[in-house]
């Protein structure tokens, strides 16, 4: 028997049980545990690990729809923060013995690490369209062989507590503050040179909300010196430390129920340029006077459309999320902003920006990691606004936000973002 013969004949069953009472069995891979959260799916080809590593997936259980996942193994150096914190992992086929120069340690092997359980051998297909037609569900997945009753993990799917009203950033937030000066990985011979890390320096704090390592390392290659704070930071904390701007991580889980995190938005939007992705995003709407309110099933893979309300150019975008800003609500805060982009799929917030003050969001991923790198200026726009802001100009959001050539922007920022 070779090694290959011996991984599938050392496989064991797992079930997949959802709480409508639907039971996907298959075989287990990762570690023996029994996992609890709310199923989504993820559209991406590529990148399993940067997904896996998201900590933007707390509490939730990812399906991939490519069939084939484990083919390049995993590696230190694309993980997208310390540990995963999903609650499983779904696909069709599992590739054992993975095929790449820059492999470390297989998926299987990853996953026992971190006590991730996962199940292979399912129909995805048919999970993804329950998903996609009767919305995002609770479910439990089973890899360990002594809790393997259909009936009794649907019973505890049942009683799962979903993600609304709880907070989910507080379990993926650092404890305390730290630097963070690495820039984006080198790449390798005869891909194109990249531009040169500006020499001007600007502060920034960024917010912890579970935050993506290469959103921290874009920043770093666009000249800011970064420093990452927790979640409940109080504004005067941030103000102590001098920044030149603020930005507001990604991260998991219903942005109306992050505890202590408001009011200091508000505070420090008074007083300095403002930046939010996804999570970050979203808690700025509701900041500005916004809702909130939760997708059917979300938005999770590399190819979502971004149309861009100034120049109606369209960016093919990374998202992680399952929840959105209400549009009305935004119109109706009271605060002078406008929505900037909108998703062409289902006509949700993608964007918005101050038309008084230098604040401004997405709620795709600019940084990708993985995905296209369609949206990757967002991070030079940034830096345009606080630069502009620093200098004594009364720069908006909402000015940054309909700077015109979006493609030569683009153009630029994906040359530099190759390899990430």
């Amino acid at each position: 028997m070779n090694a290959r013969q011996a991984l599938f004949a050392a496989k064991k069953p797992a079930l997949l049980a959802l709480a409508d009472g639907t039971v996907y069995r298959g075989t287990a891979l990762g570690a023996e545990a029994v996992g609890t959260g709310e199923v989504c799916f993820n559209t991406s080809i590529t990148g399993y690990q940067e997904i896996l590593s998201d900590p933007s997936y707390a509490g939730q259980m990812v399906a991939m729809t490519y069939t084939q996942i484990g083919n390049v193994g995993t590696n230190a150096q694309d993980s997208e923060s310390a540990r995963p914190f999903l609650s499983g992992f779904i696909v069709k086929e599992a590739f054992q013995v993975p095929s790449n120069f820059r492999s470390e340690e297989t998926l299987h092997d990853y996953l026992v690490r971190w006590e991730v359980p996962a199940i292979e051998g399912i129909d995805t297909r048919a999970l993804v369209r329950r998903i996609r037609d009767e919305g995002a569900q609770m479910a439990v997945l089973s890899t360990d062989p002594a809790q393997q009753d259909p009936e009794a993990l649907v019973e505890l799917a049942c009683k799962a507590q979903g993600l609304e009203g709880v907070d989910m950033v507080k379990r993926v937030t650092c404890e305390e503050p730290y630097e963070f000066s690495q820039g984006t990985w080198s790449g390798i011979a005869g891909q194109p040179t990249r531009a040169q890390v500006p020499e001007e320096k600007l502060k920034v704090v960024a917010y912890d909300f579970g935050v993506k390592r290469n959103i921290l390392r874009l920043l770093v290659e666009n000249g800011f010196e970064v420093t990452v704070v927790p979640a409940t930071t109080p504004a005067s904390d941030v103000l102590a430390r001098k920044p030149d701007a603020v930005f507001l991580s990604n991260g998991p889980g219903d942005p109306a129920a992050v505890e202590g995190v408001l009011e200091n938005v508000r505070t420090l939007a008074n007083e300095l340029p403002v930046f939010g992705i996804c999570l970050g995003h979203q808690i700025l709407g509701l900041a500005l006077g916004g809702t909130t309110h939760k997708l059917k099933f979300g938005h999770h893979g590399g190819n979502q459309p971004g149309q861009d309300q100034f120049t109606k150019k369209v960016s093919i975008c990374a998202e992680n999320h399952g929840f959105a800003v209400d549009a009305e609500s935004l119109r109706t805060a009271g605060e002078p902003v406008v929505i900037t982009h909108l998703n062409l799929n289902d006509g949700t917030v993608e964007g918005l920006a101050h038309e008084t003050k230098p604040i401004f969001s997405v709620q795709y991923h600019p940084e990708a990691s993985p995905g296209p790198h369609d949206a990757g200026f967002f991070f030079t726009r940034f830096r345009e606004m606080v630069l502009r802001h620093k200098q004594g100009e009364a720069v908006t959001g909402a000015q940054i936000a309909n700077t015109a050539g979006n493609v030569a922007d683009c153009s630029a920022d994906c040359s530099e973002n190759k390899g990430v």
